[in-house]
C-alpha cells in the first residue's frame, strides 16, 4: 500500500475539542461549556473593533495568501494592536492536522514530501496516520525568551529518567503552519532577532544541541507590533515583514466612544457580547475561506506585472521583494473581494502597505513615506477615479 493511502482522516476525530490558543468558547459545539470558562478565556471579537481598517485588512490578506509573509503594526499605545492579533485566533478557518505530530503537520503534504522526519519515520515503518481538525496556531514570543525556549532544546526529564536524548519542540515548532506574534518587536533581543531571520528566510528551524542535531519545518506568518517611540527595528528583520500597517490613534469623538462603549460591554458579559458578533464573525470567516478558495484562479496578467514593476522602479526600492510583494498581496485583494482578476485598483489599495517599510531614508527630506508612495503610484497607475455622491 502507497504512502498516500495509507494516511487517513477519521471522520469521528473531526469533531472540535476547545483549545488553548485564544479560540472563543462561544463558537458552534461548545456554547454548553462556554458558561463554564473563566473570563480570561474569552477574546474580543475582530469584527467588533473599531476602525484601524489598515491593519485589519493586512491581517485578514495574511490569511488568506501566507506568502505575503507577515505584517509589522506599529503605533501609539493603547490603539489596539495585540488585541486584534489575538482577536484573529477565533477568526482563522480551522485546518487538517496529523495526531500526535508535535509540528502539526498537514496531511495533503504527503503528496509533495512536506512532513516533518517523525511523520515520515512513521509512514516509513507502515504505521497509519490520523488526522484532526483543529485551530491554527497563534503563538506568542515573549521578550525575555531564551533560545533554547524559541528554538527547542533537550527534553531533561527524558535524559534524566530514561537516560535518552530527545529533542524538547519550543516556540518555532508550536507556531509551523500558523502565526507567530512578537509584541514590542522592536525591543527584541539581537540574538533571537538572528534566529527569526535565518528561520524565516527557509521556514526550517536547525537545532544543534548536546550531539543532537534537529531540523523540523517553521512556517509560519510573522506579525510583529511596537510604539516606534520606543526605537527603531533592525533593517534586516524589518524586510522580512511583508506588509507595514501604520496605526494611529482614532480622533473621531463618536468612534472613540464606540470604543469604550463595545469595550464595557465586553467586560460585563464577554459571553453575550461575543454571541451578539457571532453572525459577523461567521460571515467574514466564510468570506475568508471563500478567499483561500478562489486565490489560485486569480488572474495576474502581464500588464499588471509591467505596472508594478514600473512603481517599484519609480521609488527606488532595493530588491525585487517589493514586487513580489505587491503581487501576492494584490491577488490576496482579489480573492477577498471574488475578483477573478487583479486590477490597478488592487495595486493602488495595497502599495503603501506593501512598500512603506522599503523606501531608503534620506535624512534630509521629511516627507512621509505614505505620501511619496501614493505620489508614485498617481504618478504610473493614474489618478484615482473619483466616487459618484449618492443620489438624493
Amino acid at each position: 500500500m502507497s504512502e498516500l493511502t495509507e494516511l487517513t482522516i477519521e471522520s469521528e476525530e473531526l469533531e472540535l475539542e476547545p483549545e488553548t490558543n485564544g479560540t472563543s468558547p462561544a463558537r458552534k459545539g461548545g456554547k454548553e461549556k462556554a458558561e463554564t470558562q473563566v473570563e480570561a478565556s474569552y477574546v474580543y471579537p475582530f469584527t467588533a473593533i473599531v476602525g484601524q481598517e489598515e491593519m485589519k485588512l493586512s491581517l485578514l490578506l495574511n490569511v488568506i495568501d501566507p506568502r505575503i509573509s507577515g505584517v509589522m503594526i506599529m503605533g501609539h499605545r493603547g490603539t489596539g494592536k495585540s488585541t486584534i492579533v489575538r482577536a484573529l485566533a477565533d477568526l482563522l478557518p480551522r485546518i487538517k492536522m496529523i495526531n500526535n505530530c508535535m509540528y502539526s503537520c498537514d496531511p495533503d503534504t504527503t503528496k509533495r514530501g512536506g512532513l516533518c522526519r517523525d511523520c515520515r519515520d512513521k509512514l516509513a515503518r507502515g504505521q497509519k496516520l490520523t488526522g484532526h481538525i483543529a485551530p491554527v496556531p497563534v503563538v506568542d514570543l515573549p521578550l525575555g525568551a531564551t533560545e533554547d525556549r524559541v528554538c527547542g532544546t533537550i527534553d531533561i526529564e527524558k535524559a534524566l529518567s530514561q537516560g535518552v536524548k530527545a529533542f524538547e519542540p519550543g516556540l518555532l515548532a508550536r507556531a509551523n503552519r500558523g502565526f507567530l506574534y512578537i509584541d514590542e518587536v522592536n525591543l527584541l533581543e539581537d540574538h533571537l532577532v538572528d534566529v527569526l531571520l535565518d528561520v524565516a528566510a527557509g521556514g526550517v528551524n536547525v537545532v544543534e544541541r548536546e550531539g543532537i542535531s534537529v531540523r523540523h519545518p517553521a512556517r509560519f506568518v510573522l506579525v510583529g507590533s511596537g510604539n516606534p517611540e520606543e526605537g527603531d527595528l533592525r533593517p534586516q528583520l524589518l524586510d522580512r515583514f511583508g506588509l507595514h500597517a501604520r496605526i494611529v490613534t482614532i480622533l473621531d469623538l463618536e468612534q472613540r466612544v464606540e470604543i469604550v462603549k463595545r469595550r464595557h460591554n465586553f467586560e460585563m458579559n464577554p459571553a453575550q457580547f461575543m454571541a451578539e458578533y457571532d453572525p459577523q464573525q461567521e460571515a467574514l470567516r466564510r468570506k475568508v475561506k471563500e478567499g483561500q478558495r478562489l486565490l489560485p484562479k486569480v488572474e495576474l496578467s502581464h500588464e499588471i506585472l509591467i505596472k508594478i514593476a514600473e512603481l517599484c522602479l519609480a521609488l527606488n526600492i532595493d530588491g525585487h521583494r517589493g514586487e513580489l510583494t505587491i503581487a501576492r498581496t494584490a491577488t490576496a485583494l482579489a480573492a477577498f473581494n471574488h475578483k477573478k482578476a487583479v486590477t490597478v485598483e488592487d495595486i493602488r489599495q495595497i502599495a503603501v502597505l506593501c512598500l512603506r517599510h522599503r523606501l531608503r531614508k534620506d535624512p534630509l527630506d521629511n516627507t512621509d513615506t505614505g505620501v511619496k508612495i501614493e505620489q508614485a503610484v498617481e504618478k504610473v497607475l493614474g489618478p484615482a477615479p473619483v466616487k459618484k455622491s449618492a443620489k438624493k
